[in-house]
């Protein structure tokens, strides 16, 4: 039995058949993204050419495109986790207009001058790690409060009262837990082949 404060009547819930439910829908999401991927070409091995004149350059266009396709796959993987949830919790719903906005901010910057967003998305990077730096040191100081570094953790806390917080933060620690096994059983399915 789980005990729902907001409507103050006890709930018969299933823990795990939610968690299979979940993760169940997180897995079939997924994978269809990566499926979808993989179609576009987005998660195609890269070919290297035997020219030892191109070799770094190769070798920097692979590191690249992997990491291009990591960061693909990393938002595959949390844009699966937020809906296999839903719109009931504030973390999933922060979490998907983030990465909506995310992915228009993209499409945005696909269509300016290539070499002029690049550079500005460098100038960006570089301001945001001396801001990191910044906001580190002060976290150091104390002057942040736990519950201020938790509510920069979890999607959405920063509008969260107290209580809703550590509620969010649980269900979130939950979803990523069921993410790793997920993926890590895929990984293992698939290495197995």
């Amino acid at each position: 039995m789980k005990t729902c404060p907001k409507q103050g009547s006890l709930v018969a819930l299933n823990d795990n058949d939610d968690k299979s439910s979940t993760r169940t829908k997180f897995a079939l999401r997924f994978i269809r993204s990566l499926m979808e991927m993989k179609r576009r070409g987005h998660v195609s091995s890269s070919s290297s050419s035997s020219d030892n004149d191109n070799n770094h350059n190769n070798n920097n266009n692979i590191s690249s495109a992997v990491a291009e396709r990591s960061e693909k796959i990393k938002v595959a993987a949390y844009s699966s986790m937020a809906h296999a949830v839903g719109p009931r919790r504030a973390w999933a719903r922060a979490l998907i207009f983030k990465l909506r906005r995310r992915a228009k901010r993209q499409r945005v910057l696909m269509k300016m001058n290539r070499s002029k967003s690049l550079k500005k998305i460098n100038n960006k990077k570089k301001l945001m790690k001396k801001k990191r730096a910044v906001d580190y040191n002060y976290q150091n100081d104390d002057v942040f409060s736990q519950t201020d570094r938790l509510r920069g953790l979890v999607p959405g806390g920063k509008a969260m009262d107290l209580c809703s917080l550590f509620e969010e933060t649980a269900h979130f620690i939950n979803c990523l837990a069921t993410q790793v096994k997920v993926m890590k059983d895929i990984a293992d399915q698939l290495s197995s082949k």
